[in-house]
């Protein structure tokens, strides 16, 4: 084949909507699609996306050019999910199929973001955006906000800040101390920036459908995850009831903020360890059961000793130079000693979790991919 026509369908319409399994490979097969897909939503611009490739290999085969087309779809979870899942469809067609070069098929920007990972698999020859013609009628105002905030990734974008604000006054107004709302406004949406800005929901929907795949194939990896999360939250109500108790016997001026910091470090640290070495064994006892290496995780769970041994030592220090003597050194040199033996402490454990990290031979499966790209080399 000399050139492949190829779709994308980043939010997987196709398979929501339409209640296709991609990929769809041929012309009468996208048609049928398309037609299904349009008529489950004529407004969806995905339907577009198909015919024009259709023209598009319409076109190249009246020059006499063998090609076909093939539609992609993703993942109602638009980011590193979908992502994945559309290049290991086009991974798994390219090992059957020999394809010269590629002509990419979008209907926008947010489709293109997908050029570098088809484009790192398959020469791409051309891109051909579908920009749909509307009236002007369809063009007001309130025709685009309705459709924007029908879209859940815009709606859950702008709705979720603006709900949990009103939320939390009508919380602080139920306990009648409205001049904390503003506190617990700002840090409640300051957490979601963050939380939306570090992409923290594509990694979390990742270990959501990782989470229920162990679940469905009962491994133990789903109950150790569990038992990792109620740690963390243990660990997190631990640490802030010890923060509360200090607080409130001598306020944030008397003690300073580092303080308040360092205690809540020193009284977690080792609960947050213990929470990461849980999700690690239950990993670990997975990879063992499917005969796939350990090394990995065994040095993972090395690095999570080490680092709990550094915030542990640090903490313990700045407390007791706080004069804080309650469960900590009286003598400063020796809070001191205990800072400079678990840095020591630390880094020996973190070579020896990089030793580890380095005797790790590949699995089957990275070899068998290293075998594909090398044969895609040599056919170029």
């Amino acid at each position: 084949m000399q050139t492949l026509v190829i779709c994308i369908d980043r939010d997987n319409d196709l398979g929501e909507k339409a209640k296709r399994t991609t990929p769809i490979v041929g012309r009468e097969a996208n048609i049928e699609a398309a037609t299904t897909l349009g008529i489950a939503d004529p407004e969806d611009s995905d339907t577009n996306t198909i015919f024009g490739g259709i023209r598009v290999l319409d076109e190249l085969r009246a020059k006499g050019i063998d090609a076909e087309i093939v539609s992609f779809a993703g993942d109602r979870n638009v980011g590193v999910i979908s992502d994945q899942k559309i290049a290991e469809q086009l991974e798994n067609f390219l090992a059957t199929h020999e394809v010269k070069g590629a002509v990419f098929v979008s209907d926008g920007a947010e489709d293109e973001t997908l050029i570098p990972i088809v484009q790192s698999r398959i020469k791409i020859d051309s891109v051909k955006r579908i920009v749909v013609m509307q009236s002007e009628n369809l063009e007001s105002t309130y025709y685009i906000l309705k459709h924007a905030f029908s879209d859940p990734k815009i709606s859950q974008t702008f709705f979720v800040p603006v709900g949990l604000a009103f939320l939390i006054y009508a919380i602080f107004l139920l306990a009648r101390y409205p001049e904390g709302a503003v506190v617990g406004i700002l840090a409640a949406v300051g957490m979601y920036m963050l939380y939306r800005g570090f992409g923290l929901d594509d990694t979390l929907a990742l270990q959501k459908e990782r989470l229920g795949e162990a679940f469905k194939h009962q491994r133990l990896i789903f109950v150790s995850y569990t038992a990792a999360l109620l740690t963390g939250v243990v660990a997190t109500a631990h640490g802030a009831a010890e923060v509360w108790g200090l607080y409130s016997e001598s306020g944030i001026w008397y003690h300073g903020t580092l303080t308040l910091i360092s205690v809540f470090i020193n009284a977690s640290v080792w609960w947050y360890a213990g929470a990461f070495l849980l999700a690690d064994c239950g990993k670990m006892f997975d990879l063992r059961m499917a005969g796939k290496p350990t090394q990995k995780t065994i040095s993972i769970s090395l690095f999570i000793i080490a680092t709990g041994l550094l915030f542990w030592g640090a903490s313990t220090y700045l407390l007791t130079e706080a004069s804080l003597t309650t469960g900590f050194p009286k003598d400063a040199s020796l809070a001191l000693q205990y800072f400079v033996y678990s840095v020591i402490a630390a880094i020996l454990i973190a070579l020896a979790g990089i030793k580890v990290s380095l005797g790790n031979p590949d699995s089957g499966e990275e070899k068998k991919a290293r075998g594909r790209g090398k044969k895609r080399k040599e056919a170029a």
